[in-house]
């Protein structure tokens, strides 16, 4: 059930455009046409799969699953292949399937991810989807490492018309949200969105800079965030799988989301990271504008890669 008012079945097919180019489209080119389904074939589809970013391991599940729709069934047409193929598809993709009920408010999220992905946009984007379901909505700046950070999220915050919690540069980031999280239970604030830092000068670092945030959420709410959740950007493609690598190391993830599908072939990249660490896409971002990040439907995302 979709909690937000901005679903578009056009703008998540517009958005997979380049990836339908790269996966499906080939799909059925080699497909159609076809008397039967043989080695050769299955080659090519081998071949397609992972060229567009699926994975090794993935693509090996999706023929293995596929040869045994196969190996009883007389109907090897292409319809048939394609009908299987969407529903093996849809068998591998995580989705978060829960009901977000806003029962303990602040409902804290606390958004991960490298420099450049689209943190701070993810969070704009955000905050204009709870402001348009009527949340009171708080984004707290909480990467003080970089006044540019702070400055984009600023713009985002105005265009998304919520209020933004800062302070000076190279501020405290845990003193930051502490003094947020108060102030959003003071004021009686529904979401909180945190940006936090992506890169600081080592790993280390990061890892103890992300936990000390974690503890001090903790400690204010008397409970962990209610969601954590990683930006990954589709254009890095196989990039994405060490970039959740590094951070499952650090915090526990409640989910992913995808951002810049419409800039990229790389969507298959959804299909790998749900089996690689069996974590639910929450987002997908589908275009530049404020209202152009969706919740993730595996359904309609699978509908989208395939339909003409």
């Amino acid at each position: 059930m979709s909690l937000f008012k901005n679903f578009s079945f056009d703008k998540i097919q517009n958005g997979l455009e380049r990836t339908k180019e790269k996966l499906t489209s080939r799909i059925i080119e080699i497909l159609t046409g076809k008397a039967k389904i043989d080695d050769d074939l299955l080659e090519n589809l081998e071949e397609i799969l992972i060229s567009s970013d699926v994975g090794a391991e993935t693509t090996e599940k999706i023929l293995e699953n596929l040869k045994r729709q196969l190996k009883n069934e007389n109907n090897r047409s292409s319809e048939f292949v394609i009908k299987n193929l969407k529903l093996i598809l849809e068998e591998l993709i995580i989705e978060d399937s829960k009901n977000f009920v806003l029962t303990k408010l602040p409902y804290v999220i606390l958004i991960i991810g490298v420099n450049g992905v689209g943190k701070t946009t993810t969070i704009g984007k955000l905050a204009y989807n709870y402001k348009n379901i009527n949340k009171k909505v708080l984004v707290v700046a909480g990467d003080t490492f970089r006044a540019a950070a702070n400055q984009q999220l600023e713009i985002w915050a105005k265009r998304a018309n919520v209020e933004i919690f800062q302070k000076l540069n190279n501020s405290d980031p845990s003193s930051v949200i502490f003094d947020a999280l108060n102030k959003s239970k003071n004021e009686k604030f529904d979401i909180v969105l945190i940006d936090t830092a992506g890169r600081l000068h080592n790993k280390n670092n990061l890892m103890s800079e992300l936990n000390k945030i974690y503890r001090v959420i903790e400690k204010v709410l008397n409970r962990t965030p209610d969601e954590t959740l990683l930006v990954l950007d589709a254009n890095t493609g196989q990039n994405a799988i060490s970039q959740v690598k590094e951070f499952i190391q650090i915090l526990p993830l409640s989910g992913l989301v995808v951002t810049k599908l419409d800039g990229t072939a790389k969507g298959g990249i959804i299909i790998n990271l749900c089996q690689k660490f069996n974590l639910p896409v929450r987002y997908i971002g589908v275009g530049e504008n404020i209202s152009d990040l969706l919740e993730f439907n595996k359904k309609v995302f699978v509908e989208a890669l395939f339909d003409k």
